[in-house]
Order: C-alpha cells, then structure tokens, then sequence
C-alpha cells in the first residue's frame, strides 16, 4: 500500500502548435472515472470544431485505473503517449484531454506520438504538481488564549495543518505520519502546557 502519490495542483490549459495543427491540452484533478469522462466530455462541448479529442487518465492512489483513447488518430499515436507522460511524471488522479485542430499538414506516426507528449507535458508544468500524503487526523481543541501561537508551531512544524475552524473553542485539523502519534501527542502537550484535547479522526489523504 503507497503512502504517498502525486497529481496535478490544478486544472491547467495549454496550446502548442505544430505545422499549422493546434493541439490545445487540458488536465484536471478527478478522483472517479466518471468525474475523468465528464471532463473529457466537457472538452468535446468546449472545442466543437476539433476533429480528434484524445484522452488518457491515471487514477487511485497506487495508479492502477489506466484509460486512454486515440479517438480517431493512427492506433498507438494519441492516447498511449499521453498516458505515457502520466506514467513517466508518476501522476494518477488525473486526466488529460488535447483536442486536435488539423492544420492540412500530415505530421506522421512519430510527429503526432511526439506532438501528443509534447502538449501533455508541457500543461502538467502549467498547472504544477502536487504530492499527496497518508496521514492519521486529530482534531485539536484549544482555547483562544493559545489558537495563534499554536497555529504559528504548527505550520513551522512538520505537521500539516488541513483545516481550521473558529467556534466555542478553536479547532486544527492536523495530519500526522503513521507511527508519529505518539511524537505528536508529546509535541502538543509541551506546545500548549498540557491544554489542548486531541481526538484522533482516523486516517485519509491529506494534501501538501
């Protein structure tokens, strides 16, 4: 079981042209096949005149959901060297569509493998990469008196602080690394003299 993986930060676009053809390449973030077809159906709607619309998507935290289409490109040209860019930058949880407008110049076999990279990778640097990590939870309750000076520790920490909220008391949802628990629990009693009560959450994916 991973414990860590990467995807992209964001939804990203990009446009290379390549003798008169445009390849404009979107990706997305998704977590579900249907949410990786939505967005691949969403590019169909956005660029109607584009004659191809290839597509490859990585997901699950191990990468083992694999998908991708030429859509009507030579077999082997579009979809696979996508999906080879995913693979090769460790990527899952995300989906790559770039939509083709011919330009009358035939690129070949090899021009149109290299086009299709070329589109991919360059959208996954537009839009950035994102390591995402297994963590146990705590939700950490504390009073106001000691919220701010927690909240500095915490973030120069090496804990990661997914969520704050501010109601009778103040709340830090705090990710911790898998048999650092007990460091932790040590780490929070000396920060706030023994005041702040922890409630372990349970364990999920925490971003950053």
């Amino acid at each position: 079981m991973t414990d860590r993986y990467l995807s992209v930060a964001a939804a990203g676009l990009h446009e290379i042209e390549i003798r008169r053809s445009r390849f404009l390449c979107a990706v997305a973030p998704v977590e579900q096949e249907a949410a990786a077809r939505e967005a691949i159906a969403a590019r169909r709607r956005a660029e109607p005149a584009a004659r191809h619309h290839c597509h490859a998507f990585v997901l699950g935290p191990d990468g083992r959901t694999q998908r991708s289409s030429d859509d009507g490109e030579p077999a082997g040209t579009a979809g696979v060297p996508m999906l080879e860019v995913l693979r090769r930058r460790e990527l899952t949880d995300t989906v790559a569509v770039v939509s083709r407008h011919f330009g009358g110049v035939l690129l070949g076999a090899g021009g149109l493998i290299r086009a299709y990279g070329q589109a991919v990778s360059e959208t996954v640097d537009v839009a950035g990469v994102v390591e995402y990590r297994r963590l146990r939870l705590f939700d950490i309750e504390v009073d106001y008196t000691r919220a701010g000076r927690l909240e500095n520790d915490l973030r120069a920490s090496a804990y990661a602080v997914r969520e704050t909220r501010f109601e009778a008391e103040a709340h830090f949802e705090v990710g911790v690394l898998p048999g650092e628990e007990p460091r932790f629990t040590a780490w929070l009693a000396e920060a706030t003299g023994g005041s702040a009560e922890a409630v372990e959450l349970g364990e999920d994916w925490v971003r950053g």
